[in-house]
């Protein structure tokens, strides 16, 4: 588990990674005491809350699984279309029908079309802010920052839901774990953490339990959560004896709200290690080979799958935060925050992971008995802007954006709001992320009326939203049709950078015009057969065969080439490249040149080699991916012909700082 706040910090200080990942309350396995935290608890806990509503809905829900999106989806590619705008707006893809007369998601979604009667979509949520960690402070906690930003976790900051729901809501089958984060903690580039994330003013003993770690990684493992192979459960009961008489000496001697977190957490901390539920939850190899590969083998569909078993075990809400990927850290483009080739992103990387995971989660739910008592969330912190920008991409767009909503008291097939014909605006049923925080409460059975006393013993209001009663209740679709929509066009992801690897018998998309199609493009003159590919020299004194790469990042590159000349190597010159594209075309005769290697081929096969890397080590600068990276091949003059029969790209991703800052 993670403890963000656990050492006092000189000003101006912030904590390393490893004080981030440091297992705090849990060394009682080594005879020392739990980590004291220092904030003092509330002075009183939440009062009786107040009646129930009336309404069905109320506490149909025991737990709540709320992926975050970060970054901030584009609304034009999810779920809110807008096919008659101009290309410029609408983008390169088409909308698609769903399982709900009337209701349309864009064909990156196709899967989740098939699902769209089990779930309730908003069209006009919105914040009016642009910004990650203030339109994000708002979604997480249901109230709004301000003024300034809130890039910087302060201990004034409200707290995240999970920790209001630790307070006034804690997991009766699993106490320790009532709020779990999943698998990486919050972080814009540079490793910003950004605030929302925390306990805030309601002190250090409700921060949500992070857990920092790739669960599609072999050596997955959970600190904390079993004892250490050394020590058997006898040996631990007898340190918690010890443990036990050091504390009832202590309390003789202190009181107030210290002590009653001490004791909290050295509760849970027993709990944790002793407890089987915990242990076995983190455990994914008990799932079947089957149901892994239907998550998805990456680190956000294991992050969901963990977030099923998580809440199969106890826990109340689990987090699950979109993951980034390596060597992100300082690009324009990471996460879903696509500020430059947002259609590659979304088709290459995104829509294949959202798309097969997330109606994964809501059948596998159902089918296990769990969606009438599980609320499914799926959110960013704002949607995109409706104008397409000129490197490809769609920049923060907080005033308005869709969310998706499934499960306990969720209306499937429900619509609620809408943006204007570009996607700009909320032109109906305007929605405030509080109303969101309301609503997670009322499904839960905390009254969203309800208050409690800060740490200056002031009273505050759980939220000031209210709860999204058009979209709850179990009134299915009057009527359902079969949902349009074609999954080889978004196949599950594949972290390959180049699609194809080799030539032999591919099929060759022309340079120009600008197309969709992913995999080889090539001059005239150039063919594939049996062997592999053939460049000849036709037109301009040059041919080319080149691909773009999928989800480019920062980090060293190597280019792989295994090729032979073919004829007389008089006036050839042969290249290899790494490039960007110059526009959105994506035409790889116009391109900016990143990296280049002159080669001299001869008849015999042999394999050549460029390295670069491409990225930045500056702190606060970016590496613009721009339009798109790629690599080519390239034959200049003369009448020899290249022989390309098979290329591969290796990848090292740029260093992640694991400085944490706040």
């Amino acid at each position: 588990m993670l403890s963000l706040h656990d050492l006092p910090l000189p000003p101006c200080a912030s904590p390393h990674r490893r004080e981030w990942l440091r297992v705090g309350g849990l060394s009682l396995c080594g005879l020392s005491l739990p980590a004291v935290l220092r904030g003092d608890t509330p002075s009183a806990a939440a009062p009786e809350l107040a009646a129930k509503l009336g309404a069905d809905t109320f506490g149909r829900a025991k737990n709540v699984i709320f992926l975050w999106l970060q970054g901030g989806p584009p609304q034009h590619e999810t779920f809110d279309p807008k096919p008659d705008a101009p290309v410029e707006i609408r983008g390169p893809f088409k909308p698609i029908r769903t399982t709900v007369p009337g209701l349309q998601f864009c064909e990156l979604l196709p899967r989740t079309a098939r699902i769209a009667h089990k779930l309730a979509v908003v069209r006009s949520l919105h914040t009016d802010d642009d910004n990650h960690d203030v339109s994000g402070y708002w979604i997480l906690t249901g109230y709004p920052y301000g003024p300034g930003s809130a890039r910087q976790i302060k201990p004034s900051d409200w707290p995240y839901i999970g920790s209001v729901l630790k307070m006034v809501k804690p997991s009766e089958r699993l106490p320790a774990l009532t709020s779990v984060w999943i698998p990486d903690v919050m972080r814009l580039n540079d490793s910003v953490t950004p605030a929302g994330q925390t306990a805030g003013f309601l002190g250090k003993q409700w921060e949500p339990e992070r857990f920092v770690g790739d669960p599609a990684g072999s050596d997955y493992r959970i600190e904390g959560v079993s004892l250490p192979p050394d020590i058997s459960l006898a040996r631990f009961d007898r340190r918690h004896d010890l443990l036990a008489q050091l504390d009832r000496h202590r309390k003789l001697t202190e009181s107030g709200g210290p002590r009653e977190a001490w004791d909290r957490l050295s509760h849970h901390a027993f709990d944790l290690v002793t407890s089987g539920k915990a242990r076995e939850a983190f455990d994914l190899t008990r799932e079947t080979a089957a149901t892994r590969d239907r998550y998805g083998r990456h680190t956000w569909g294991q992050s969901v799958l963990l977030a099923r078993r998580l809440i199969e075990a106890g826990v109340r809400l689990v987090h699950v935060n979109w993951p980034r990927e390596s060597g992100d850290e300082a690009v324009d483009n990471p996460m879903w925050d696509t500020h430059a080739g947002n259609a590659d992103r979304l088709q290459d990387c995104l829509a294949p992971q959202f798309d097969v995971t997330f109606p994964a989660l809501i059948e596998d739910l159902e089918q296990r008995g769990l969606l009438n008592e599980t609320l499914v969330v799926a959110v960013g912190e704002f949607g995109r802007t409706p104008r397409i920008n000129g490197a490809g991409g769609r920049d923060h767009w907080g005033r308005v954006f869709s969310m998706a909503l499934a499960g306990a008291g969720v209306r499937g097939g429900a619509l609620l709001g809408a943006s204007d014909k570009t996607g700009a605006m909320p032109v109906a049923d305007p929605i405030r992320p509080h109303d969101l925080t309301a609503s997670i409460f009322h499904l839960l059975g905390v009254d969203h009326h309800a208050m409690f006393k800060d740490k200056t013993n002031r009273p505050v209001h759980i939220t000031k939203g209210e709860p999204l009663y058009r979209v709850l209740g179990d009134r299915p679709p009057e009527k359902l049709q079969v949902a349009e929509g074609d999954v080889s066009f978004v196949p599950p992801y594949d972290d390959r950078k180049l699609l194809d690897l080799d030539f032999a018998w591919k099929k060759l998309s022309p340079c120009s015009p600008p197309s969709r199609e992913k995999g080889w493009r090539a001059t005239p003159g150039v063919t594939c057969d049996d062997r592999g590919a053939l460049l000849r020299v036709e037109r301009d004194g040059r041919a080319i065969i080149a691909q773009g790469m999928r989800s480019g990042r920062g980090g060293d590159y190597t280019f792989i080439v295994n090729a032979a000349l073919e004829g007389d190597p008089k006036g050839a010159s042969c290249r290899l490249q790494l490039f960007r594209f110059a526009d959105t075309s994506q035409n790889p005769e116009n391109v900016q040149e990143l990296a280049s290697l002159e080669f001299h081929p001869t008849a015999e096969m042999k394999e050549y080699r460029l390295r670069k890397f491409l990225g930045t080590l500056v702190p606060g600068t970016n590496f613009a991916i721009g339009n798109g990276l790629g690599v080519a091949v390239i034959l200049r003059g003369g009448t020899a012909r290249l022989r390309v029969v098979a290329v591969k790209l290796e990848f090292s991703a740029r260093p992640r700082n694991e400085n944490v800052v706040d």
